[in-house]
């Protein structure tokens, strides 16, 4: 089966090398040439564990191909893929849907019959009759299908994501036609799936959209409200391991995403929250959950960095602050809403010094934070002569570190760990000044 993917990002990629390695013959459009040419070269132009080496067994086994030219690609493939960006519009909260319905009329133009497609980007309730819309449109006579086929990849574990999934969700404008083409070739698709039959979950176009951004709001939820509980928890002596310890015991609740943290952020969360609280109150049903997670996730960001100037007090102006982590977690390069981003320039205007290290960010962090900024090579280089300590992404090897290393290179003894990775007793008892989410501090009465 060949299938075509237009858009080389990081949903596209992923789901392309994939799909190939599940036995598909796959060409990834990338518009952008200078992209395309670091594609045709073998170079990936995002961090993504693994996907260098799979994207380069595939093109070895000739099953992954990438080009600027749609319209042969699409005359051999089954499917087609849709999988740009919706980036958020300025100042209105709405998904960007310029670059889906740019591909949909690009698609129109080149189809042939019997093609289906299939939006794998992100999208509000409705783009995928949007989309046949516009077909339909650009070519009355054309015989096509339509589906809706939202990814739910973790950055820094997509491909585990998409190989083992927990689900797959299947939007179809039929859902009671179980013999349709666009079903048969779906499941024919994800045949190499161990199990794939429990794993495909079919359902109308509009209620696969709103999955992903149910799902995205939820998790979204989650997070903020563990962050409200550490709050709690800091006021009133209560530990927060313990109370998510003790909530995410219960089936009904689940540990997962209940850490505290600086705030979420990416190219999902922030993203989704915003379209489908705006999708919401264009339906005239208002989603007050989803609205004041927004909220209280960007009143976060700005809360912890004033924690910061709290605790340096009047030598803010004469303190070097070492960073470590810049991206908004783990695992990535992307710095999308990184809750570094709001914090960082906060304590850069207060007239901190800033010396930073993340080991994949900081190539896209120099864009974006303030001029002035010193980015160190290794997290003890950052640590040198700072005052305080600033942890904000959870990266395996700054787990590693000890207070014997960092001691001698630390003219002050405050670390701030925003991302809960080491244990307070171990520095307390080495004569740090240690400060963790979720729990009351010595200095705290």
């Amino acid at each position: 089966m060949h299938i075509t993917m237009i858009g080389g990002g990081y949903v596209g990629l992923v789901s392309g090398a994939c799909l190939a390695a599940f036995g598909a013959d796959v060409t990834v459009i990338e518009h952008d040439p200078t992209r395309l040419d670091r594609l045709k070269a073998g170079e990936v132009p995002i961090y993504e564990p693994g996907l260098e080496d799979l994207i380069a067994e595939q093109r070895q086994a000739e099953r992954l191909t990438f080009s600027g030219n749609l319209a042969p690609a699409l005359q051999k493939s089954r499917a087609v893929f849709i999988a740009v960006g919706t980036p958020t519009r300025r100042g209105s909260g709405h998904a960007d849907l310029s670059y889906v319905h740019a591909a949909a009329r690009a698609i129109a133009a080149h189809a042939p019959d019997n093609l289906l497609i299939v939006t794998k980007s992100t999208v509000p309730v409705g783009t995928g009759r949007q989309v046949a819309a516009i077909v339909r449109q650009a070519r009355p006579e054309l015989t096509f299908h339509i589906a809706s086929n939202p990814e739910f990849l973790r950055e820094g574990h997509a491909i585990t994501d998409f190989m083992d999934p927990d689900r797959i969700i299947i939007g179809l404008e039929d859902i009671s036609d179980t013999t349709s083409p666009a079903r048969s070739l779906l499941e024919d698709l994800y045949a190499p799936l161990k199990e794939p039959k429990s794993r495909l979950l079919f359902m109308g176009l509009e209620s696969a959209e709103l999955t992903k951004y149910a799902a995205n709001a939820f998790l979204a939820m989650k997070v903020t409200f563990a962050n409200e509980m550490a709050d709690l928890c800091e006021a009133t002596g209560g530990n927060i391991t313990d109370v998510t310890r003790g909530m995410g015991m219960d089936p009904r609740i689940s540990a997962h995403f209940l850490t505290p943290g600086p705030g979420y952020g990416g190219s999902c969360f922030p993203k989704d929250t915003q379209a489908l609280a705006t999708s919401a109150r264009q339906a005239g049903t208002p989603t007050q959950l989803i609205e004041t997670t927004i909220a209280a996730n960007e009143a976060r960001k700005r809360r912890l960095a004033e924690r910061v100037l709290t605790l340096a007090g009047d030598n803010i102006i004469h303190s070097t602050i070492a960073v470590l982590g810049l991206t908004f977690k783990a695992h990535t390069d992307d710095m999308r809403q990184a809750p570094s981003l709001t914090i960082l320039p906060l304590l850069h205007e207060a007239g901190a010094t800033l010396r930073v290290y993340d080991p994949q960010g900081m190539e896209a962090a120099r864009k974006l934070l303030p001029e002035g900024i010193t980015y160190a090579h290794s997290p003890l280089h950052a640590a040198e002569d700072a005052d305080i300590l600033l942890i904000l992404t959870e990266w395996p090897e700054f787990i590693p570190i000890t207070p014997a290393q960092l001691a001698p290179r630390m003219r002050g003894t405050l670390i701030l760990d925003y991302r809960q990775i080491w244990q307070e007793k171990t520095w307390r008892d080495a004569g740090f000044r240690y400060h963790c989410l979720g729990m009351r501090h010595p200095t705290q009465t």
